[in-house]
């Protein structure tokens, strides 16, 4: 897609339309804050199969949900063969699939997972980190010495695709954020080649403060209305 001004504004099925077996999707929030529910809930209708996740979690699925919160549907649904995120606990197929050798699981420090994404949208090479080092994290992983001390050489995360969540946009796809929509999502804005925000509203030009805007609207290719679901009008 070329990014045009202003941006155009699609339903939710169009935006997972672009997104096809195989790929690598982003997605932001924390727990049940900041996931772009009704992007997400489009791409589990949608049936998408071999994708690798990249998220803080995999969200939920647990007995009172047996059919998975948010991307924890993706889960569920068998529609991811890798994931890469730094908590699972809270979704019991995570580990159930990982056990069963059906899902390839990369668990990663929190804090080292936000710096690779940030690494990935900035096009930094890496960094060099001491998070894990002289545990089982390490081992697979390129160490360098400096200044006598061991660290694990940390690359960066990209995606195809990223589905963020944002308060509110303006028609250029500038974006606000508001509580735990910030969690990622502004990160991974940049570390996409096509970013889809899901947002409450959309202005004009201008009725946006420009000091409260975090990601500039040519890191956004499309606009996506949020869903009236139970979890989408919650966050």
């Amino acid at each position: 897609m070329k990014k045009t001004t202003p941006r155009p504004v699609i339903s939710a099925e169009k935006a997972v339309s672009y997104i096809h077996d195989g790929m690598s999707v982003m997605i932001g929030g924390f727990n049940y804050g900041g996931i772009p529910y009704t992007l997400v809930d489009a791409l589990a209708e949608n049936g998408t199969k071999d994708l690798y996740l990249i998220a803080n979690d995999t969200a939920y699925a647990n007995d009172e949900y047996p059919e998975g919160i948010g991307h924890g549907k993706l889960i569920v649904n068998g529609q991811v063969r890798k994931a890469t995120a730094s908590h699972v606990g809270l979704n019991r197929e995570t580990g159930r699939l990982f056990n069963e050798g059906k899902l390839d699981l990369d668990l990663v420090p929190q804090g080292t997972f936000a710096e690779r994404i940030r690494c990935g949208g900035f096009g930094l090479g890496g960094f060099l980190s001491p998070t894990g080092v002289g545990t089982i994290y390490e081992e697979g992983k390129q160490m360098i010495v400096v200044s006598d001390k061991r660290y694990i050489i940390e690359l960066p995360l990209k995606a195809d695709v990223a589905l963020i969540r944002a308060y509110k946009a303006d028609t250029c796809g500038n974006l606000v954020y508001i509580g735990t929509n910030r969690n990622f999502n502004p990160l991974m804005a940049a570390a996409a080649d096509l970013v889809f925000a899901e947002v409450d509203e959309i202005v004009e030009p201008g009725e946006l403060d420009p000091d409260c805007i975090v990601t500039p609207g040519i890191l956004v290719d499309a606009l996506v209305l949020k869903g009236d679901s139970y979890y989408a009008s919650r966050t």
